[in-house]
Order: structure tokens, then sequence, then C-alpha cells
């Protein structure tokens, strides 16, 4: 499997994770993951490092996320990334398509997030429980039915965007592209958006930027990367649409 290595040095990768692949192996998902990769390209170094089945993992996203994520070669980096991780010092920025238009069109999103508790396969803002969880964002461009949104996280709940906002293309967390559409706000809507939409089958979240203090140099480090080329040919749909 080849890797698309933003940087790399004998103590960290920062990678850019293909929307579909899975970060670490899982039951039914043993060898088709980053981790795999990850071991056939830095050998024995990365052995045990946070885990048996996580080696060097120091974040993960989710499967149908694209964008950056930071491995660390060894334990003394692996240490000192988690402890950015824990401190919320190791920034990562996400642009996400959204449904609608966020109200205020930037701000701060808080509250609780834990297991939902009308379907624990999901994750929810709870009222009790659960663990605190703050995303800040801004509008970058207002689409009319859809907005582009940068989301800054302040903390990293399991997923937090996801349940923080209604994301195009993640039917786990709102309804599905296939029902919005019928809906009458959207009848009207080129042919070309509407079929772009409704082929595009993830959540259109994109984890763009990566800021961390190197943990051997001390130096600040800040990674980007640009949109994926699925997520560009939708925002395309959707401007096309206004």
């Amino acid at each position: 499997m080849d890797l698309d290595i933003i940087f790399e040095d004998e103590h960290l990768l920062i990678i850019n994770k293909p929307a579909g692949l899975t970060v670490h192996p899982a039951p039914g998902n043993r060898d088709n993951t980053l981790v795999n990769a990850l071991l056939a390209h830095c050998g024995d170094s990365l052995s045990g490092i946070g885990g048996v089945s996580r080696p060097g993992i120091v974040h993960r996203i989710d499967k149908l996320t694209s964008g950056l994520l930071v491995v660390a070669k060894h334990d003394a980096a692996h240490a000192h990334l988690s402890a950015q991780l824990s401190s919320h010092t190791l920034g990562r920025t996400y642009n996400a398509l959204v449904w609608g238009i966020p109200k205020p069109i930037n701000g701060k999103i808080t509250g609780n997030i834990g297991r939902s508790p009308t379907n624990r396969q999901k994750m929810a803002i709870v009222k009790t429980g659960g663990k605190p969880a703050v995303t800040h964002y801004q509008t970058l461009e207002n689409l009319g039915i859809a907005t582009l949104v940068e989301c800054r996280l302040e903390t990293g709940r399991t997923h937090q965007i996801r349940v923080h906002f209604l994301l195009i293309g993640d039917p786990t967390y709102g309804s599905t592209t296939d029902s919005r559409l019928n809906q009458n706000i959207y009848k009207n809507l080129p042919d070309i958006t509407r079929s772009t939409l409704l082929s595009f089958n993830r959540q259109a979240l994109h984890a763009r930027e990566l800021r961390l203090i190197h943990p051997h140099t001390q130096k600040e480090m800040k990674f980007s990367c640009d949109l994926p080329q699925d997520m560009q040919s939708l925002l395309v749909a959707l401007r096309d649409d206004g």
C-alpha cells in the first residue's frame, strides 16, 4: 500500500490518509489498514508503541474521513505527542461541507459527548455523563443549501464534528442524501448537483491542518493538505447550484 507521506524523519511521520482507509485493525479488517501499511514502511521500529493493534498511532480519524495524521516512530515521540493531544496543544483543523447554514455563522459548539441513550452505536450530546467537547468553527463559504466550514478542535471526542454538524454524506448522524433531496426545498436543484450529492458516499470531512511541537527539536511545525478530489468536485457542484 502506498502511503501519502507529507513529512518524515527518525521521530515521526505525517500521513495524508485517503477516505476509505481504516486506521487500525479490527474484527473483519485485519490487514488492509493504515497500521499494516505503517508496519511495512517502518518495520519493527513501531512495534509496541501505542499498543499492539495501534503501533505509533497518536490519534485517529474515521475510516471515511480523509486528511492528516501524525504517527510516532518511537516511545519518547509517542509520549510527547500524546501529551500535546491531552493538553489540547496539538492543533487539528478540519474542513467540512454541512447541510444548511450554521447559526451563528461563526462560533463555538460545546456540550458533553457520550454514547447516545437511544442508540449505543452512536455518540450524542448528552445531558449527564460523557466528556466535555468543544468545536470552534467559522464559515468559509455560504453555498445556499450547504456551507463550507472550518472546524478547529479544542477537544477530540469520538465523532465530535459529526455530532456537532449535519455533514453531507453522513446518514449516521443525519438523514440520507436521498431522503433530504426529496424535500421540497431541494426539488429545483440542477441535475448535476443532485447527481453529485447522491454519488458522494462518505461524510464530507477532511483533516486539513496539523500543528504540533516536534518531540525532538521542540520547534513548532504546521502541515496542511488540500481538499481531496471528491470534496472538490462536490464543492464545484454546490457552487454551480448557486
